[in-house]
């Protein structure tokens, strides 16, 4: 059975988290999730990258990025931790830091774990449940801050030692770049034009090197974070249509709601009703 520990608003673990149905739509994060996979696998996207948490895995997902989930094993088993901004900008108070997070999981959210990270893994699950006795909520956010420092750095540097055994092309590169553009521009920006600009490139060229590199256009990773967004506030906000269409910078209501046809197959209303 899936027990919640908490340290006041900042920290929640969920312990021996077992299979659960997953999510029948896309939302977007406004925390830090860390899924340690202890047995069976995950799979789904995130930003739109396909991913697969096979155990031993942790799994790193952050604020602004949008996830959806495909599959979930029935044996699958392990733990999160979810943390707030504020709590994980407290902890990461160097440039440096921040760059490294993003480094460790550039290529995909998750990462293998051997035993002695597993062990590691679990040894800070159980430190946090151990932190229910400390009364003081200030002494035990603390002792938590230097919990997750110690086991931020321990991952880091495993996924440090998977990039040095692993030369990435150029072209995913590129991919890792645009992808990171395209999630800070789309609902400005929707032509592909402006992200060649920014790239210093051709718009032909960097189609090229889009397609060739994920399978999908350039045109269709923008039009995909547009749909992923709005099936998000379609989903888990109460904004009308109209909010929504003014939210992601479209003309009309009536333009976003053939746009949204022709990427989901439904009008947003209908979209929302399925919900």
């Amino acid at each position: 059975m899936n027990k919640m520990y908490s340290v006041g608003k900042d920290v929640f673990l969920i312990d021996n988290l077992v299979a659960v149905s997953p999510y029948a739509y896309t939302f977007e994060l406004d925390m830090i999730v860390v899924v340690v996979c202890t047995k069976g696998n995950t799979k789904g996207s995130l930003n739109l990258k396909p991913y697969v948490s096979q155990a031993p895995s942790i799994t790193v997902s952050r604020p602004g990025e949008i996830l959806q989930y495909e599959d979930v094993s029935e044996d699958f088993s392990g733990f999160v931790v979810v943390m707030s901004r504020q709590f994980v900008g407290s902890l990461l108070t160097d440039m440096r830091e921040h760059f490294l997070l993003r480094l460790a999981f550039a290529d995909s959210p998750c990462l293998p774990l051997n035993s002695p990270e597993l062990k590691s893994a679990l040894d800070y699950c159980n430190l946090l449940k151990k932190t229910r006795k400390v009364e003081d909520l200030s002494v035990r956010r603390e002792i938590v801050k230097h919990l997750t420092l110690a086991f931020y750095h321990t991952m880091t540097y495993q996924s440090q030692i998977l990039s040095a055994n692993m030369q990435r092309s150029k072209g995913c590169v590129l991919l890792d770049r645009f992808v990171k553009l395209v999630q800070e521009n789309f609902r400005e920006q929707r032509n592909i034009g402006f992200y060649a600009d920014r790239l210093c490139l051709t718009p032909r060229y960097l189609s090229k090197v889009i397609k060739e590199n994920s399978g999908a256009s350039a045109g269709e990773w923008i039009d995909g974070f547009v749909a992923l967004k709005a099936k998000s506030l379609l989903r888990t906000t109460s904004m009308t249509i109209q909010q929504i269409s003014d939210e992601l910078n479209f003309p009309s209501q009536s333009f976003f709601g053939k746009y949204f046809r022709r990427l989901a197959g439904v009008s947003p209303s209908d979209y929302r009703k399925k919900g």
